[in-house]
């Protein structure tokens, strides 16, 4: 089975292709500034790579019919029609979908009756599937929830204090992201301690661009950082994370912006870049740290935030057998899991310092001392393989829920 697997944003647009056969990915593409000048196409393959710049991209209808013809262009694929089926990552699935799902029309209504949980997001989701079964009606196609892996929060972690009538009719509760990035990677962990995920206790750190962090008791998410929306929790490249509820009106009255304006700056010049006043990249930020106070300031408060959460964390799961880093800062930024962790041992926590300076990108690694009563790892993400195995695990009826299935990196 050829398998297409597509993650549309408002204005890009990801997606690979994978070999059941083979057990392979053949290619992977990507479109950007889609419906803007300068859009760019690009396609990654055994058979080379190939970009297009400065190509009008007017929709995700025309970006998809591009990124096919480069599939073609490069001898990926013979003829469209050799793509079986496909999966789409879905960012909420709200309180419907707690596991990845056959798409119907039924489904896709019921995406759409909670698309204002994300505006951001669901519509552009919505217009991948949309876009796809026009162009290939006669494949099967599955939702992948971001949301999923976090329907196991127990109601006490994900209710707000709020009037029981923005619960039950608006449905604000916390629902938690990064889903598949926390699936995987708490999957990987159990395999690195050699035991069952329904045996492990552990905490996550996703962190890049967007950050969340989530408790795994027994292989099950039991809390998570982010709420609502991606907005709460972590400090973010340019979200503002966890602050007083009462800041936006705040700064509505004081300033005259409509709340629209200032949940705006929340999404996009807060977190990092509002810190810093010109960054939101922690490669930028740490390559001024010892010039610029706010750089240093910036890695301090969110590695401070960082280590709140871990705190929090531990009181919540008692026992934890693991902690492991993950996400693009996660992965590759020494600095950020030194300062996180640094003066934990009394929790017994400890790292193995040069080891967090001088692993290798892109492989799996212990960088915890070896008198650290917890573990801790750092695991590259790879959010795609959980969205193509949900895919065939659906279609081949074998999928119930992420605790019962048996995915092929466990």
């Amino acid at each position: 089975m050829l398998i297409l697997t597509l993650n549309c944003g408002s204005s890009s647009l990801k997606c690979q292709l994978y070999d059941e056969a083979s057990n392979k990915i053949i290619a992977k593409a990507a479109a950007d500034r889609i419906g803007l000048s300068g859009a760019v196409i690009s396609v990654k393959s055994d058979n080379g790579e190939i970009t297009v710049k400065d190509k009008i991209i007017t929709d995700h209808k025309e970006a998809i019919e591009s990124i096919l013809k480069c599939f073609k262009d490069s001898a990926v694929l013979k003829d469209i029609n050799e793509i079986e089926a496909a999966g789409h990552r879905i960012v909420h699935g709200g309180d419907l979908f707690q596991k990845s799902t056959l798409i119907d029309e039924s489904v896709i209504q019921q995406i759409e009756s909670i698309s204002h949980l994300a505006p951001l997001h669901n519509p552009a989701n919505i217009l991948g599937i949309r876009v796809l079964q026009k162009i290939l009606p006669n494949i099967s196609h599955v939702a992948v929830f971001d949301t999923a892996f976090h329907s196991s929060i127990p109601e006490k972690a994900y209710r707000y204090a709020v009037c029981d009538e923005w619960y039950s009719k608006y449905k604000v509760r916390r629902y938690g992201f990064h889903g598949s990035s926390h699936l995987y990677v708490s999957k990987r962990t159990a395999k690195m301690l050699g035991k069952p995920a329904s045996e492990c206790n552990m905490i996550i750190l996703h962190v890049g661009n967007g950050a969340s962090i989530t408790a795994v008791e027994n292989g099950l998410s039991v809390d998570t950082s982010m709420g609502m929306t991606p907005l709460e929790g972590l400090i973010m490249g340019t979200r503002c994370g966890d602050i007083d509820a009462s800041v936006p009106a705040f700064i509505t009255k004081m300033t005259g912006k409509c709340i629209e304006e200032v949940d705006e700056i929340l999404y996009k010049k807060s977190g990092l870049l509002g810190i810093t006043g010109k960054y939101s990249d922690r490669r930028d930020i740490e390559a001024n740290m010892e010039t610029d106070k706010l750089c240093k300031m910036a890695v301090d408060m969110e590695c401070y935030r960082l280590k709140k959460y871990i705190g929090s964390y531990m009181a919540v799961l008692n026992k934890v057998d693991a902690l492991s880093f993950t996400g693009g800062v996660g992965e590759n930024s020494s600095l950020i899991r030194e300062k996180t962790l640094e003066n934990l041992e009394y929790l017994g926590i400890e790292i193995d310092k040069e080891k967090n300076r001088n692993l290798k990108r892109g492989v799996e690694i212990e960088i915890s001392a070896s008198s650290s009563k917890i573990k801790v790892f750092v695991i590259p993400t790879d959010e795609e393989i959980v969205l193509t195995e949900d895919v065939i695990a659906v279609l081949n009826g074998k999928y119930k829920d992420h605790s019962s299935y048996s995915y092929s990196f466990l």
